[in-house]
């Protein structure tokens, strides 16, 4: 469970910095805040909302980025890891995930995604408007 802070509210033990105008990005940041509502475990940023941007906002609208605690932000596979370990049933993932062996490939898969992730917003889009 997240620790309490003095005013009482949760802590965040993680926060995920999402793109609000992409609709793939949405829809999963959905689930994730469906799955995270109670623990309270992970703060969701959007970006193109008037959400606080640690790094270059652009850099940070073309991939997923995460801070666990005060510590360094990360982006990619690191990044998702970071939120699935916090997110029940996603966290056996989040372990899995970091282990050098498995981290590299995930990172791989996350680059072919980028890759494609503007015609699959353009799909999402034309659906969202039917």
């Amino acid at each position: 469970m997240s620790q309490l802070a003095p005013n009482g509210q949760k802590t965040p033990r993680v926060t995920i910095w999402f793109d609000g105008d992409c609709p793939l990005c949405r829809a999963e940041i959905a689930l994730y805040q469906k799955l995270d509502r109670k623990a309270g475990r992970v703060a969701f940023v959007d970006l193109t909302g008037d959400g606080t941007c640690p790094l270059n906002r652009a850099d940070m609208l073309a991939r997923f980025h995460a801070q666990e605690g005060g510590g360094p932000v990360i982006s990619g596979a690191k990044a998702f890891a970071a939120m699935w370990k916090q997110v029940t049933p996603f966290q056996p993932l989040g372990y899995l995930a970091q282990l050098p062996i498995i981290l590299p490939f995930l990172d791989w898969l996350y680059d072919q995604f980028l890759k494609v992730r503007p015609r699959l917003q353009t799909i999402m889009v034309a659906r969202e408007k039917r």
